[in-house]
Order: structure tokens, then sequence, then C-alpha cells
């Protein structure tokens, strides 16, 4: 009996490590936008999800893409004319809908493009902010770019929305560009790739580009650099 359990002890335990490894390499294809389109996280790696977003993992992953995009900045030649822009996305950029994710099973159910505002047990501008991002975002301040954020957020959401950011720290964006009724049939690249050669119609120049899903950063009129925030919570097209 007692062989009996401890085999099936190490069972379970390569059974976990098996799991681990998958869940992690999951994670690594849907990040590089391998996997393409997907709606939920495989069932087998909820508990992981969880644990990775609520662990030093998602922190130390954010610092380090925080870090590389300083390092970048400081590389930055300024034209000196208040036209040298870096382009944020919000959710999972620079707030965190970790409270969102708890209350939806961790990737356990659908969670829709910006799916913020249609919840209705989660106080959407009471959002935290990411710590390496809100760092981040001072520093470029400090170097004098110029903020612009760009969300996928609605315009009936901008009060809020402004509301939240402000409480939490970030200050001192050049415009907050959110999705109006006639930017509702669009894709995130679509929307956003137009927003961006509106910037730079304007004559302004996008060094730097910060978002959590690849939409945000593809298309055209891109950043000289984009850099991507990790997020395995969700994807946008």
């Amino acid at each position: 009996m007692l062989n009996t359990a401890i085999s099936q002890s190490v069972l379970q335990m390569h059974r976990r490590s098996d799991t681990l490894l998958y869940c992690n390499s999951w994670r690594l294809s849907v990040e590089t936008n391998n996997g393409g389109y997907w709606e939920t996280i495989p069932s087998q790696c909820y508990n992981f999800a969880e644990k990775y977003m609520t662990g030093e993992h998602y922190l130390s992953d954010s610092q380090v893409s925080a870090s590389d995009s300083l390092a970048f900045a400081h590389s930055v030649n300024f034209t000196g004319h208040e036209k040298d822009v870096w382009v944020f996305d919000i959710d999972e950029t620079l707030l965190s809908s970790i409270p969102l994710y708890q209350a939806r099973g961790f990737g356990s159910e659908p969670l829709e493009a910006l799916a913020l505002e249609v919840s209705t047990d989660i106080d959407l501008f009471d959002l935290p902010a990411l710590s390496a991002s809100l760092e981040f975002y001072n520093e470029l301040l400090e170097m004098n770019f110029t903020i612009v954020l760009l969300t996928g957020r609605t315009e009936d959401l901008r009060n809020g929305t402004d509301e939240n950011l402000l409480k939490v720290g970030y200050t001192n964006w050049e415009r907050l560009i959110l999705r109006n009724s006639t930017d509702e049939v669009k894709t995130a690249i679509e929307y956003k790739s137009e927003k961006r050669q509106e910037l730079v119609d304007e004559g302004y120049i996008i060094h730097g580009s910060s978002g959590d899903q690849w939409s945000d950063l593809l298309g055209y009129a891109v950043a000289k650099r984009s850099f991507k925030l990790p997020n395995p919570m969700y994807y946008i097209a």
C-alpha cells in the first residue's frame, strides 16, 4: 500500500510538472502572437494564470519591459518642439484589471475586447496602477516626452477613466484618445493605426509605444520602437 501511495504521489508530481511546463509554453506562444486569436485560457492553466498574474513573475516581466523601454527612451534624439511622443494603451498597460480577472475566474470565462465596460461587479474606475508602468511613465515626463494615451475604451468612459488615472498617479498627458461612435466597427489595429496617423499628420514623432496587445502596436504609423507588456489573459485583434 505504501509503495502504491508513493507511486501515485510521484505520478501527480509529474503531472503537475507537465502542466506547469505546458502552461509556460502556452504563455510564450500567446505573448509572441504565435497562437493567433484565442478566447479562453486552457482549462489546465487556470491556476497557473492566477499565480502568474498575482505573483512576482508578472511584476518581474512588467519591470523588464519597462526597463527595456526606458533604455530606448534614453537613446532618443529630441526635436525640441514638444512633438516627441510616447503612446500608451491603458488597460493592462497603465492600469491593472486583476480585480476583474478575480471575478471572472482568471480566464475560465471569455474576456471580450474591453469587457470592462460591461462588468457590473467591479468598480471600473478604481483600478490600480501597474507599478512598473507608472514609474516608467513618470521617467518619460522628466525627460520631456509628450504622452498620448490611446485606448480602446469608448468615449462615454472618458470622465471615469480620467479620474482613475489621476487618482493612481498618472498626470500631464497631452491627449486621451477614446473610441467614438464612428470607431465602433473598426478592429483595434485599424482604429489605433488611424489615430496614430492623425498624430503623425499633426507633426508628432512617435518614438515609442507601449501596449499589452499586438493590436496596440502593429498596423501603420507605428512607433520607431514598440514594447509589448505581458498579458496572457485575453486577446484583442
